[in-house]
């Protein structure tokens, strides 16, 4: 097939937006900024949700749904947050429509206004925190450790098929608790967990971080961040956990009786992660041949596609096949057998390393008769001969080669992109000519951010947390002290 993909190093984001399209996962709606996410697309955010969810309910967490529509009063009770979010939010004025008198069409029907409008929720804290009052009266009853998965909906201007869209799909956490202490410690356990997620599965290397004060997110004392770059040298937030001290629980007034017989306001959290993770997974690892997707979250891990010119040539391979993937599927790896014959096997090698399966075995009769397979791995394009016997082991091995392979290519290429500067001057010199994360110290004040932005287009990313070189240096900018902080290009 042909792939027609522009090469990466040309138009990056004319590659992005093609591969996608013609990897089928996903395409435009007839809503402007909305999306259609295909199948094969579907099945890698499923795949990912699967593992998240599980990671979720093993740190005690339970699912839960909460209504699509905000009373719009609800968002007004935390100024910080609607502030954050007025300019994103879809509104609902009215119930019912009805035809014109004048035959043009629909219109809405003026009688059926709202008596007060709704919110398409941009995000949950406030109806979740409005419920939460109803649930909590005593120490008894907390913590409370919900999550849901759900779709949202933020009126973008600009928008990129996974990256940005007005509607997306994401899961939201949403915890309640009796001190600051335990709050705390449930943010930073979930920024732990997406870290965690990213590495272990998406193979994609983050650096875990704070958001500035003036990037925070709206109404959270304290937002931590997950930093991913993709090859492009561009940043991209992949996940963030928001610890919001008492704010939403002062806003609805949810308070708790304490062991001592107080009445006090509850601590809460939220922390979420959305289908921006695809574009992520995407943009990390592909290639100008299509996807390369990690093992771990690819739908199908094995592709089999049979040589043969005679029927029965065919038949023979399809019943070898049988037994080699009944022992894969044993192993727990997705097998799929490519048996059309509408579609020679070039055709086939080019479209399933267009969709990034990370191994393919290819057998024809000569195989058959010799006890062997050929075995091309997608990352590193590499092929080999194997004997038959055992390759369920070998495959098994491979997958779990080639995860690690694709996180270290990852991560080598983060490092090489981390540069730290002491100057304003240099920092300039490295966003344009290196890109990637640039280090300095920065003094943390939105002036100072505000600057740096208008003047060099880089975005404020985080505070590291895990770096060991904690101390304070003075501001690139303004010379006054500052902690160590990271500045790129963005997404």
């Amino acid at each position: 097939m042909s792939k027609g993909l522009p090469k990466r190093s040309e138009d990056y984001s004319l590659w992005y937006n093609e591969l996608v399209k013609k990897a089928d996962l996903a395409e435009n709606s007839a809503v402007r900024g909305c999306m259609v996410i295909k199948p094969y697309g579907f099945a890698i955010w499923e795949k990912m949700q699967a593992e998240l969810d599980k990671m979720f309910k093993d740190t005690g967490h339970s699912n839960a749904y909460f209504p699509l529509l905000i009373p719009k009063s609800y968002l007004s009770k935390e100024a910080d947050h609607v502030e954050g979010f007025a300019k994103e939010c879809a509104v609902v004025t009215h119930y019912r429509l009805k035809n014109a008198e004048d035959g043009s069409g629909v219109v809405v029907d003026p009688a059926a206004k709202l008596e007060e409008e709704l919110i398409v929720r941009p995000t949950s804290e406030t109806v979740i925190w409005s419920t939460y009052k109803n649930w909590i009266q005593s120490y008894r009853d907390l913590p409370i450790l919900v999550n849901q998965w759900a779709n949202v909906m933020r009126w973008e201007m600009r928008t990129r098929l996974f990256l940005r869209t007005s509607e997306f799909l994401w899961q939201e956490g949403h915890t309640a608790h009796a001190t600051k202490r335990e709050a705390i410690a449930e943010a930073e356990q979930m920024h732990e967990v997406y870290a965690r997620f990213a590495e272990d599965f998406m193979a994609v290397p983050v650096v875990k971080g704070v958001k500035s004060e003036s990037e925070r997110f709206a109404g959270a004392l304290e937002t931590y961040t997950i930093e991913a770059l993709m090859q492009d040298g561009k940043a991209l937030q992949a996940g963030t956990s928001h610890f919001l001290g008492q704010n939403f629980a002062k806003a609805f007034d949810v308070k708790f009786q304490s062991k001592e017989g107080q009445l006090e306001h509850v601590w809460g959290t939220s922390w979420g992660v959305s289908t921006r993770l695809m574009g992520a997974l995407i943009m990390a690892h592909s290639d100008d041949e299509g996807l390369v997707l990690p093992p771990k979250l690819a739908p199908i891990q094995v592709v089999i596609v049979p040589i043969y010119r005679k029927e029965e040539e065919l038949e023979a391979i399809a019943d070898k096949v049988k037994e080699i993937r009944a022992a894969l599927l044993k192993k727990g790896i997705s097998v799929k057998f490519d048996d059309r014959d509408t579609f020679k096997p070039g055709f086939k090698f080019a479209e399933w390393e267009l969709k990034g399966v990370p191994v393919r075995l290819a057998m024809g009769p000569r195989d058959l008769a010799n006890g062997t397979v050929e075995v091309a791995r997608r990352d590193t394009k590499e092929k080999q001969t194997y004997e038959l016997a055992g390759i369920e082991d070998t495959v098994e091995n491979l997958l779990n080669e080639i995860q690690e392979n694709i996180f270290q290519k990852a991560l080598s290429f983060r490092d090489e992109r981390i540069t730290e500067v002491s100057s304003y001057d240099e920092f300039k010199q490295v966003l344009e000519e290196k890109g990637g994360f640039v280090a300095c110290y920065f003094d943390g004040t939105k002036e100072t951010e505000d600057k740096i932005q208008d003047e060099t287009k880089a975005s404020s990313r985080c505070f590291p947390v895990d770096w060991k070189d904690s101390e304070e240096g003075p501001c690139i900018i303004t010379g006054k002290p500052g902690k160590k902080f990271l500045f790129a290009k963005a997404y």
